[in-house]
């Protein structure tokens, strides 16, 4: 049986509105990899959890059990990333490393490489400069991708890669038989 009550941390991938003043959000944890979960009373602008359930906020996080999705009970904001939040080229950034992980994983299924490669790269946005984010967003998805078995891994760092598309978004589009959502508006960011 679980416990009534458990922590973890996570980074915020996505939320949406629920009730007049709670909202579901889809959370990716360290220790139960993708989760949704409710933040009851979050939308109040006196609710003390609000702040620290922003998109993208890396957040430790207190949870009940619940019937059928788990209850927040508290949460504390870990790292927020305001240093890149009012860049819409870097939110959208954002955007989209969180669209490809919430995609790509399946829930409570436990990947901590995934998460820690989230959160670097999330943490990384901070000091690039434009011309870095397409690089960083193509490796992101090629690592993701090895790290959920799709793609072989590569067998040394000084071997080129072989047997990645040339186009990985049209691949992980192919695996979840759907188009990213995120991908126009990148488009339309950069161009």
């Amino acid at each position: 049986m679980r416990e009534r009550t458990y922590s973890t941390e996570g980074i915020i991938l996505k939320r949406r509105n629920w009730g007049e003043a709670d909202k579901i959000l889809t959370i990716f944890s360290k220790n139960h990899g993708k989760i949704r979960v409710v933040g009851k009373g979050v939308r109040r602008p006196t609710s003390r959890k609000r702040g620290s359930l922003e998109l993208f906020s890396y957040t430790h996080i207190m949870l009940a059990n619940g019937r059928s999705l788990d209850i927040i009970t508290d949460a504390e904001i870990k790292e927020s990333f305001d240093s890149w939040r009012e860049d819409l080229v870097k939110v959208g950034v954002a955007y989209h490393l969180c669209e490809i992980v919430d995609r790509l994983t399946a829930e409570q299924q436990e990947n901590k490489e995934v998460f820690n490669l989230l959160l670097a790269s999330l943490r990384s946005l901070e000091n690039l400069d434009y011309w870095q984010l397409y690089p960083l967003t193509e490796n992101f998805k090629v690592k993701v991708l090895e790290e959920l078995g799709f793609l072989e891994r590569q067998p040394k760092a000084d071997q080129p890669r072989a047997g990645i598309p040339k186009n990985l978004d049209a691949y992980i589009e192919n695996l979840i038989n759907g188009s990213l959502r995120t991908k126009r508006f990148l488009k339309t960011l950069t161009t």
